[in-house]
């Protein structure tokens, strides 16, 4: 592989030989809603002409190469997005690394090198805010025009809205950010979740009656709520369980670092080492200090009790 080159020349074809395929492509962090309408759509449009349905996706996020101090935090890591994708029926999902070499491609070198010479592309369908190649310069009229030039289709599928607004993976981010977990929800079409590893902690919750599992592993570039309580569903290799969740400072406990911990309800068994999946359904109340062991665990009580109410209701 040459200087300049994202690709090597020397790797075989990504997709099999056969009729060509219906491509859409773009980062998709949250797989939300509105990307979904367009999976919809490449996997319509390739079942009517017998081609396949492909998306061509990107890791790390390009900001984090061309403008890493305006990089977003990830609404879904690589393995949660694959784990996504596996749902949407599509014939095949191309992860290419965005790196730097890539992002001086121009639409048109983008276009040949990828999507015609690796994918035999005989549609492209693109989302709304749709932009790829240096500096985003491959609009859907950029894309139209190379298209009518390289033979074949460009489409763009409109906007999908929730509320007052178009979902955006950055509409979900703000949402997510300020706690809004009802508003990330409506644009994900599912619960926002994330993916950790269970530790070791110091044994506290099971020493007050509240045994938690703490958990460690996540990515710094994924995308948390605020520091405090939720209802959140858990997810580890015997099934899924009701729980609420902490996430940030503990002051009622002086010199104890920020943690995670997830108290499982109805759930008894050893869990360290396992991947644990959690789901944030509702956000219960604010980290707070409390001037005792015994009111902590009062309250602990009471968050428990309302997060069974609000899973019950789900």
């Amino acid at each position: 592989m040459t200087a300049g080159q994202a690709l090597d020349p020397d790797l075989p074809r990504g997709i099999p030989d056969g009729d060509g395929t219906i491509v859409t492509v773009g980062t998709f962090d949250g797989v939300h809603r509105g990307h979904w309408a367009v999976l919809q759509e490449i996997r319509e449009r390739a079942a009517l002409r017998g081609l396949r349905a492909v998306l061509v996706t990107f890791h790390p996020h390009p900001l984090r190469v061309v403008r890493p101090d305006s990089a977003p935090p990830l609404l879904t890591t690589p393995i949660e997005k694959k784990e996504i994708l596996a749902e949407s029926g599509l014939d095949y999902a191309v992860f290419l690394r965005f790196t730097v070499a890539l992002s001086r491609y121009t639409p048109e070198r983008f276009v040949d090198d990828v999507l015609i010479g690796r994918l035999g592309v005989r549609e492209l369908v693109i989302g709304f805010d749709h932009g790829f190649g240096r500096g985003r310069s491959g609009d859907a009229g950029t894309l139209r025009r190379i298209g009518a030039d390289r033979g074949f289709d460009v489409d763009v599928v409109p906007p999908v809205h929730a509320g007052e607004g178009a979902i955006s993976s950055t509409r979900i981010r703000r949402a997510i950010a300020r706690g809004d977990l009802a508003d990330a929800a409506a644009g994900l079409g599912r619960h926002y979740g994330m993916r950790a590893v269970v530790i070791r902690g110091d044994g506290r919750g099971r020493s007050i009656g509240f045994p938690t599992a703490n958990l460690g592993g996540l990515p710094p570039d994924k995308a948390l709520p605020p520091a405090g309580v939720y209802a959140v569903r858990g997810s580890v290799r015997t099934g899924t369980f009701d729980g609420a969740l902490h996430l940030g400072p503990r002051p009622t406990f002086p010199g104890a670092v920020p943690s995670v911990e997830l108290h499982l309800l109805d759930f008894d068994g050893n869990l360290y080492g396992e991947e644990v999946r959690v789901d944030f359904v509702d956000r219960l109340r604010d980290v707070r200090p409390f001037e005792s062991v015994e009111a902590l665990v009062q309250q602990l009580h009471r968050d428990v009790a309302r997060a069974r109410e609000i899973l019950r209701r789900e």
